[in-house]
């Protein structure tokens, strides 16, 4: 990825905020053993500011999709308050190994940290945070499901734990999903599609589409749904 290619991939800006379409495979942060990160080439989306924009909320290395940035440091505090009150609207594709128990439901599962050696890695934890994820499913295929996920808070990995706990991991999810299937190879069919952030007082949320990514797009029509932009 460039400051060019990523410049390319903006959804929104205005004077507050920034909405991109981040790239499956690209880390927000710089991991302990270093290497490419999103953060190293935010210098090329000041658009004249003198301070590059910074991420107001995270997603995983592997997920794609809408990213919120904001601008300087008084939108960044009214962001985080609006992630933290569960104000912004997220909506989530996800291509998933088996299917949900019903058409639509709620996943209210606590989550906490699975070990102190694995930080970030996350498991089912009645006495853990609590986390909900509503669901419906869009489309099937031979042994998958097609979920648009619509999380209700905000914890590490808590699409990818949910599903599993479900009974449906995340098609390529190598932490979570089910180690002995032969798709596990796949890359992780996770996809920020769409993110509403209600701003400005008395306008409309600024709503972002991110197109699908290339890898998720052969299961995407396999499940029957007509994706007429173009893959990324």
């Amino acid at each position: 990825m460039t400051p060019e290619q990523l410049l390319a991939r903006v959804l929104y800006r205005d004077a507050l905020m920034l909405i991109i379409d981040k790239p499956a495979g690209l880390a927000v942060h710089p991991g302990p053993k270093g290497g490419p990160n999103l953060e190293d080439l935010l210098d090329g989306l000041r658009f004249g500011l003198p301070r590059r924009p910074e991420l107001a909320h995270r997603l995983d290395r592997d997920t794609s999709g809408c990213l919120v940035l904001g601008r300087h440091h008084q939108a960044l505090r009214r962001l985080g308050r609006l992630f933290a009150a569960g104000r912004i609207d997220k909506t989530y594709w996800a291509v998933v190994e088996g299917a949900p128990p019903a058409e639509a439901g709620r996943i209210d599962l606590p989550l906490g940290r699975r070990n102190k050696e694995r930080g970030w890695w996350m498991k089912v934890d009645a006495e853990g945070q609590p986390s909900i994820t509503d669901y419906r499913v869009l489309g099937r295929d031979d042994g998958r499901a097609l979920l648009e996920l619509r999380p209700l808070t905000g914890r590490t990995h808590q699409l990818r734990v949910h599903l599993a706990a479900l009974g449906c991991p995340v098609r390529g999810d190598s932490i979570y999903g089910k180690a002995r299937a032969p798709r596990a190879a796949a890359p992780l069919h996770l996809h920020a599609r769409a993110v509403a952030v209600p701003l400005y007082a008395n306008r409309s949320p600024i709503a972002a589409t991110a197109p699908p990514p290339a890898h998720m797009r052969a299961a995407l029509q396999a499940c029957g749904l007509d994706v007429a932009e173009p893959a990324v």
